[in-house]
């Protein structure tokens, strides 16, 4: 074994390491919850961001507090109001005189000059607020004005959001859902599960986090995870997956031609893809699997498929065109391997 693959199973093993250290943490404080933790930590590792959905009072501000408490990064907190404007998130010019008395404008930064900035409750602004987060979340950067200001890295977001039938929310923007690598759906606890949220929260201490990762091995990670080399039928496969979103694909199944509008951009074809690698990563493989991407295709997925007119009527979940999608594909896979092979 040569010494480059040894350094490459060293990292391999502190990723899993870190990971799983962060979710112990994290699961002293957040009952249950295991699935959107561990998907909000491949978000985080993958470089994406995250948007988590469900009624108030499930523990999503909590969930992104505990991570915050878990690493070393710079934390920001911005509640979303009907009445909040761009400027209070990403910062304004101010006019400053100096000694001399002499003003000048200086750029004050707002609370989006974070490295884990937590949105809460993001679908309770206008969409005019909503957009001050899309340069951001893309390009890691924040243009006042002719300058432009670059963010700390890691930069990671964590939206909250309520169900869009709640009083007082706008739906989020096409262009900004799509900028979320994941959307994840908080669920109700279990009886055993509140009992035991009903006991944590009401004892005398509250549990102390220790930090477990700094931002620089974030950032190792991260690059770490795209270095997983990826086979051609599985990126072909992801393509496919990808395609079949679309109702005017021709592979695309019955279900997204009578109840999808638009189907997913190539960011959902690209976080497939790094889901995957990070997910094999933490399977203790060093290639991705179609396992790997099926894995990850519905909270990849279910934010990208816009519905149509009548799919809103009958009230279609997503989440059972996107399970259509995988079995479509997976027949279409075997299909294929069974030509070649006759």
């Amino acid at each position: 074994m040569s010494d480059a693959i040894r350094e490459v199973e060293r990292q391999a093993a502190a990723f899993r390491d870190g990971f799983a250290r962060i979710e112990a943490e994290i699961g002293k404080v957040i009952v249950g919850h295991r699935e959107i933790v561990h998907e909000t930590l491949l978000c985080l590792f993958c470089g994406g961001h995250v948007l988590l959905e469900g009624v108030p009072g499930l523990g999503k501000t909590l969930l992104v507090k505990a991570l915050s408490r878990c690493l070393d990064l710079a934390f920001s907190r911005i509640q979303f109001t009907p009445d909040l404007m761009p400027a209070d998130i990403i910062g304004t010019n101010v006019v400053v005189e100096d000694p001399e008395g002499r003003r000048q404008f200086q750029f004050q930064r707002g609370p989006l000059f974070g490295q884990v900035v937590l949105a809460d409750e993001v679908n309770r602004a206008t969409p005019k607020t909503q957009s001050a987060l899309l340069e951001a979340m893309q390009e890691l950067t924040v243009t006042v004005g002719r300058a432009q200001h670059p963010l700390e890295r890691p930069f990671f977001v964590l939206a909250t959001q309520n169900p869009i039938e709640m009083e007082g929310t706008y739906p989020l923007p096409e262009a900004q859902l799509d900028r979320f690598f994941f959307k994840l759906k908080v669920r109700y606890p279990s009886r055993a599960e509140l009992g035991e949220i009903v006991d944590r929260t009401t004892a005398a201490a509250e549990e102390s986090l220790a930090r477990v990762m700094s931002g620089p091995v974030v950032e190792e990670c991260k690059t770490l995870v795209r270095a997983v080399p990826i086979a051609s039928h599985v990126r072909d496969h992801v393509a496919r997956l990808t395609l079949m979103t679309h109702p005017d694909s021709p592979e695309a199944p019955s279900s997204v031609k009578k109840y999808i509008r638009y189907g997913s951009s190539p960011r959902g074809a690209q976080a497939l893809v790094l889901a995957g690698k990070a997910v094999a990563l933490l399977a203790g493989r060093l290639h991705v699997s179609i396992e790997d991407v099926h894995r990850v295709a519905y909270p990849a997925l279910r934010h990208r498929l816009i519905l149509s007119f009548e799919g809103e009527a009958e009230a279609i979940d997503p989440d059972a065109i996107i399970a259509e999608i995988l079995a479509a594909a997976g027949r279409a896979e075997t299909a294929a391997r069974e030509a070649v092979v006759s």
